[in-house]
């Protein structure tokens, strides 16, 4: 697995959530995903991929900055900082946030199998 294609992954990512792509964002994110939001809920794929369906998460801005990948194996581990501008139910979405993401390679696809984030500011 090379650099480049984690970052790659991160953009078409980040591509797929500012345009609510969940055809993309089913194939990006595996079966058994658990992500911890900051709130400290515990979040599914399925959970994540309905709350794009239901038109209830807008994303009018998403920038990522301080992008650090380390390779182990046919894992990735990155953590990057978000800035997010957006609405969920009507209610503003702003800030900067802090994610790690953990990718892993299966056969042709990388897929993200564990994330968190924390709010920054």
């Amino acid at each position: 697995m090379k650099i480049e294609t984690v970052i790659n992954a991160e953009i078409e990512l980040l591509t797929a959530i500012k345009n609510s792509d969940v055809s993309t964002l089913e194939t990006i994110l595996h079966d058994d995903l658990l992500f911890n939001l900051q709130d400290g809920q515990t979040i599914t794929k399925e959970f994540d991929l309905n709350t794009y369906r239901s038109g209830k998460l807008k994303i009018d801005s998403i920038e990522a900055s301080d992008q650090i990948v380390n390779i182990i194996d046919e894992t990735a581990v990155v953590a990057v900082t978000v800035s997010l501008k957006g609405s969920y139910d009507d209610n503003p979405v702003n800030g900067v946030f802090k994610y790690i993401r953990v990718w892993k390679q299966f056969e042709n696809n990388l897929k993200v199998i564990a994330g968190s984030c924390v709010q920054l500011a």
